[in-house]
């Protein structure tokens, strides 16, 4: 006889199931065994299978001739890299470290590309020698590669990353628009083409991202539309016909039981009319959108120990062995105007329900994790989780603060 499933949901596309016992099923097992054999809490599993069915799900609701790049900061476990990249068309990295992670993954050198405002001049030298393709984010930055260039006799290859003349309505980290840091100001855009053609780069497109964790497909759709529609304005002065427009991402996941799934049908709408044009207005350019968290961050749980149950003048306090130092995002400390919780949830089910707060080890009250959450009643032993955590995890926390153990990291 089968054992019994449930579901819990956590109003997202995500929905984790219970076997009768009340345990979690990771990578189709139970999540006890899984701690188990990875050796320990506080501890970070990502579901393969989650993985794959997101990148899959994705592909079938998005027109053909769209592209699909993983941006490996929102991730950057080497497995988990190496897994996406048997996934999706191309990589896009941050730091010297997540080229190297990506080049260790198997992806072609040819479908990694390198944005990030602070590039040093190693890294440029690094990233031209490794032959990827490199956003352009200041004329310094024009410079080193020519210098690069004209030392290896090997011209560079090059996009320029925009600094969009409007915001990303509804994003919750808005990453355009105004005056930034990333990119180069829509408005000097010219005089960098003009300057990248003198140099004899090999210019092959554009970066166009406008903000990042968004719920709003309207504004997506918005957004998109007009940067694409920005390049058409500078196709003449380009030293050749774009190869390719990286229109950025900015898809978001649900966060909090307030939030609702990002709606996927008016933006795959949007880019299937995009590509129609792009054939008509730019042949031969290809049209790429580059996710993170939107590809990983469902499939990932942190999972805590309780190592004791304390009541506090009637507040039931469930202290965990983990906490802000791996997962800062979960405690509200990673940008959030307003704190609010994750999807936490106890490995078992009791009859008896709590309101219950979840907090870590350090000595600070910053370190919470759940603010009284209703939970299954927790003992000293039982196991916690917390769900959307495959994404700015671990590699996003001060893991060195206050010395504990750090949380270790599986693909399962």
């Amino acid at each position: 006889m089968k054992p019994q499933i449930h579901s819990y949901s956590t109003n997202s596309n995500a929905i984790w199931e219970r076997a009768a016992d009340g345990e979690f099923r990771v990578g189709g097992r139970p999540l006890s065994g899984v701690v188990d054999a990875v050796g320990s809490t506080p501890c970070y599993l990502y579901d393969r299978q989650r993985l794959s069915a997101r990148v899959a799900a994705l592909r079938a609701a998005l027109p053909e001739g769209i592209q699909l790049h993983y941006a490996v900061k929102a991730n950057p476990m080497p497995a988990l890299v190496c897994h996406m990249a048997n996934l999706v068309d191309g990589l896009d990295v941050a730091s010297r470290g997540e080229l190297r992670t990506a080049l260790d993954s198997g992806m072609p050198a040819d479908r990694i590309s390198f944005a990030g405002p602070g590039k040093s001049d190693a890294e440029l030298r690094q990233s031209h020698a490794a032959g990827i393709l490199v956003n352009i984010e200041s004329f310094r930055e024009l410079d080193a590669l020519k210098q690069a260039s004209e030392r290896s006799g090997i011209a560079a290859r090059v996009a320029v990353r925009v600094n969009l003349p409007f915001e990303l309505r509804a994003s919750g980290m808005k990453m355009s628009g105004g005056s930034r840091p990333f990119g180069v100001d829509a408005e000097r855009v010219p005089e960098l083409l003009a300057d990248i053609a003198a140099a004899g780069l090999d210019f092959e497109g554009f970066h166009l991202f406008a903000g990042s964790q968004n719920l709003n497909a309207q504004a997506i759709v918005e957004a998109q539309t007009r940067s694409y529609e920005l390049v058409l304005d500078w196709l003449e002065v380009c030293p050749v016909v774009p190869r390719i427009l990286n229109l950025g991402g900015g898809f978001g996941i649900p966060y909090t039981l307030r939030d609702s799934a990002l709606e996927l049908a008016s933006i795959a709408d949007n880019l299937e009319q995009l590509c129609v044009r792009s054939r008509r207005e730019m042949p031969g350019v290809s049209l790429a959108i580059e996710l993170g968290r939107y590809l990983v961050g469902e499939a990932g749980l942190y999972v805590v120990r309780v190592i004791d149950r304390k009541i506090s003048r009637g507040q039931v306090y469930l202290v965990v062995d983990g906490g802000m130092h791996h997962h800062l995002a979960a405690s509200g400390n990673f940008g959030q105007v307003m704190r609010r919780n994750y999807p936490v949830a106890v490995n078992r089910l009791t009859a008896e329900k709590e309101t219950a707060s979840v907090v870590g080890p350090l000595c600070t009250p910053l370190d919470l994790l759940a603010d009284n959450a209703e939970l299954d009643r927790a003992e000293v032993g039982d196991l916690v989780v917390v769900f959307q955590s495959g994404a700015y995890g671990r590699s996003a926390s001060p893991r060195e603060f206050l010395s504990h153990p750090d949380a270790v990291e599986a693909l399962v």
